[in-house]
């Protein structure tokens, strides 16, 4: 049962745009979110953003759709995409669209930690 419950904190949106105020691990209390995990250092998308000074992939001036970026659309992303039916570059999109005030308060509300392919 989760201890937290999911508000709007665009602090916690990911590098990748999943929203972990959704998490399950993030409401348990098991992972700090995307932004405060040092042991996320496997993580490619998270190690660029955090280069570049990005709050997430949705500042990207290199690629204007994150699918072209092999960091974002790589091997586990597919499979995660996959098994999950989730579309990261959709809420990147709606980050860019809405600004992530507007993200944040959307997932929280529809308490959904990424928008799902159709």
């Amino acid at each position: 049962m989760p201890v937290k419950s999911i508000t709007s904190d665009q602090s916690l949106i990911a590098y990748c745009g999943l929203y972990c105020g959704a998490c399950p691990k993030y409401l348990a209390e098991k992972c700090p979110g995307c932004h405060e995990n040092n042991k996320a250092g496997w993580c490619k998308v998270r190690e660029c953003n955090i280069q570049n000074n990005y709050q997430s992939c949705a500042d990207c001036k290199e690629f204007r759709n994150p699918m072209d970026c092999k960091k974002f659309n790589n091997f586990f992303s597919k499979i995660y995409a996959l098994m999950y039916k989730s579309d990261r570059a959709a809420c990147v999109a709606k980050i860019k669209a809405e600004g992530y005030r507007a993200f944040a308060s959307y997932m929280a509300v529809h308490q959904m930690q990424v928008i799902k392919r159709k």
